[in-house]
């Protein structure tokens, strides 16, 4: 019989603990969000700052503990994929951006 948490290549999915961990912590960070945000304690700047942090970390967790994308040595396929996708998309949006800004630039102009 096999286990309920494996794929047939063997890859874990994770466990209920793992996934609760993961649920509490993504919870809590958006609370912390919103607490930031709604308290009006820090200035626009570093409210912005700590929501970017918090994000930063949100996604973090939602990569390990849902996603699975880890550091071991099965995951490198994942991981590359993923890099890749940042990458692309990275890419995409600082070029977009670049040349909105270079056409309103040069048609501003005139």
């Amino acid at each position: 019989m096999s286990n309920p948490h494996t794929s047939s290549s063997g890859e874990s999915h994770g466990s209920v603990s793992s996934y609760i961990i993961g649920f509490v912590l993504a919870v809590v960070l958006t609370v912390l969000s919103f607490g930031v945000v709604m308290s009006h304690s820090l200035s626009p700047a570093g409210t912005l700052a700590a929501v970017s942090a918090l994000a930063l970390v949100q996604v973090l967790v939602h990569l390990h503990y849902f996603l699975h994308m880890g550091g071991d040595s099965e995951q490198r396929w994942n991981n590359m994929c993923f890099v890749f996708t940042v990458a692309f998309v990275a890419i995409l949006i600082v070029g977009s951006v670049f040349i909105m800004n270079n056409t309103a630039l040069h048609m501003m102009s005139r």
